[in-house]
């Protein structure tokens, strides 16, 4: 696997490893139905991946990646889900993501606050893990990810000073519920 990025661009730490590339072509699986190696091949490219046929058939095995009949009937690649029902699922459109996050803030986000490029979101007990799956997999373009413990969920932000208006947005949903795309973009100060 090589990294596509041009001539002196520094590149993530770790972008030429098995583990990266399974979490590309994890996350991938999640956001668009792919029918075909060749498409997965060409959504990895897009996002600066390049794999070779063989080794992207090995990581679909090593992934446990399935076809499974989407909403439409086709056949398309997924892999198994997390938590306790493993059943492999086609990928979930962006805006049943969106709506699931809205959800969950609707239901368990108890406070949001911000500083710096951090968000502290306060859920009930026991309840981090799914506000902090929703808002990963969400693809909210201002989060760079989520770590989760039992009523707390730190958010980390993209931009150094996004925190603020990250937790204003978290707090909006939980107000109104509304569509995560409408406001979701940090400052870029």
């Amino acid at each position: 696997m090589t990294d596509a990025t041009p001539p002196g661009t520094p590149s993530p730490a770790g972008t030429g490893t098995k583990a990266f590339r399974h979490d590309r072509i994890a996350a991938v699986l999640a956001r668009f139905p792919v029918r075909s190696q060749t498409e997965l091949a060409t959504h990895l490219a897009a996002e600066g991946v390049a794999v070779t046929q063989a080794t992207l058939s090995r990581d679909l095995v090593e992934l446990g990646a399935v076809k499974v009949r989407d909403g439409a009937g086709g056949l398309v690649y997924a892999l198994p889900a997390e938590g306790g029902d493993r059943t492999p699922r086609a990928s979930t459109s962006q805006e049943v993501l969106d709506a699931r996050l809205s959800r969950w803030c609707e239901e368990l986000l108890i406070s949001a606050e911000g500083s710096a490029n951090l968000v502290v979101l306060r859920t009930p007990p026991g309840a981090a893990q799914f506000l902090a799956s929703a808002v990963d997999h969400s693809v909210l373009p201002s989060v760079l990810g989520t770590i989760a413990g039992d009523d707390t969920v730190v958010v980390i932000c993209r931009e150094p000073d996004g925190g603020a208006v990250v937790a204003d947005r978290f707090l909006a949903l939980a107000r109104r519920g509304e569509a995560p795309g409408t406001a979701d973009s940090a400052p870029t100060g």
